[in-house]
């Protein structure tokens, strides 16, 4: 089956969602089909051509975003003075809202991948009125257990990468909380402390998180390792603005964070969960429990793939949204997904 070929947006715009921010949005397929939302990683990563191909271009409306602060979207996070205050998760939602309002889309299939993921199983929990299915790959539920994992843990099995990690930190914060002992250093006023810090954070993820080549080669551009290494700290190092700190542990003080303890707000969203099986987040076994404590789930692993499904992964991806695109095709009208469906759209670029 593979991905669907490569396609061009048909409709791009810049929208002002506030706090002096303007978030890059980009539509492509069928004007009249079911609306899709794509959630790209990091955070602060950015959205990638390729990731339309995971849906029919007959069947689906593809909206694609920059999030604040990330690829074409303004003020860019590797600027220092970008106020990073009014960067959160309640704020990338409520970016969400703005574009479907602007887009005039009723409901929208969530399409999330990593950090992509937390966002749109948080966004599915506090508007599920809004969310009609939910595609997550590299599943990760943004909890405090799964950074220490990613930041700490992991150092038992790549201690050399590990000890090149800690060393760019001070040693009085080798010991706390690691991703926000390098958002001190990515928020340093000293550029060579920025950009020092930016390298060592990028370098520790690539030698833990295999990803595809061109993942890798995109740490080599300085302006990207700082806008990312930055965004990626201050989320991290925030419990990724999710609240973790007020919700209460279960016995074994893991409650697996506010995603999971929040699953049964999914009740009635079906979701198509694509997971490697050498992912490091299953070390944790969220994804498993995610999948358990959400009845409407389906939950699909692959064999020896990691945090990138790969091929096998994109198969079952584009299989999710195929027979999404058959139980929406099901509906009735001549644009049933459209607010108003009398306002004609724009038509497909030649």
């Amino acid at each position: 089956m593979g991905l669907y070929p490569v396609i061009e947006p048909y409709d791009h715009g810049m929208l002002d969602v506030g706090d002096g921010n303007h978030v890059y949005w980009e539509t492509s397929g069928n004007p009249h089909g079911k609306p899709a939302l794509v959630l790209h990683g990091g955070p602060g990563s950015r959205t990638s051509p390729n990731l339309r191909r995971y849906f029919d271009p007959a069947a689906y409306r593809i909206v694609l975003l920059d999030q604040r602060g990330a690829g074409r979207s303004l003020p860019r996070a590797s600027a220092h003075d970008t106020d990073m205050s009014v960067n959160t998760t309640a704020h990338l939602m409520a970016d969400l809202e703005r574009l479907r309002a602007h887009l005039g889309i009723e409901r929208w299939l969530v399409w999330g991948v990593s950090w992509g993921s937390v966002l749109g199983l948080r966004y599915a929990q506090t508007h599920p009125g809004v969310v009609s299915e939910l595609v997550l790959t590299g599943v990760a539920t943004g909890s405090r257990a799964e950074v220490d994992l990613l930041t700490r843990g992991l150092g038992k099995i790549f201690p050399d990468a590990h000890e090149r990690f800690l060393a760019e930190l001070p040693p009085e914060d080798r010991d706390g909380n690691l991703a926000a002992a390098y958002n001190r250093l990515l928020e340093s006023p000293e550029a060579a402390v920025r950009d020092r810090a930016a390298r060592a954070w990028t370098d520790w993820e690539t030698a833990t998180i295999p990803a595809p080549p061109g993942s890798v080669a995109r740490f080599q551009d300085p302006e990207f390792r700082r806008g990312f290494a930055r965004t990626v700290t201050h989320y991290w190092g925030n419990d990724h603005f999710l609240g973790e700190g007020e919700s209460e542990s279960d016995d074994d003080g893991d409650d697996g964070g506010v995603v999971l303890r929040d699953a049964h707000l999914l009740k009635g969203i079906p979701g198509t969960l694509v997971q490697g099986s050498l992912d490091f987040g299953n070390l944790l076994g969220i994804v498993w429990r995610l999948h358990h404590a959400w009845p409407d789930s389906e939950l699909v692993v692959v064999d020896e793939a990691g945090h990138d499904a790969g091929a096998v992964g994109d198969e079952a991806l584009v299989a999710a949204t195929d027979q999404y695109a058959r139980a929406g095709a099901r509906a009735t009208g001549p644009s049933p997904w459209l607010t108003d469906p009398s306002v004609p759209a724009r038509p497909p670029s030649p």
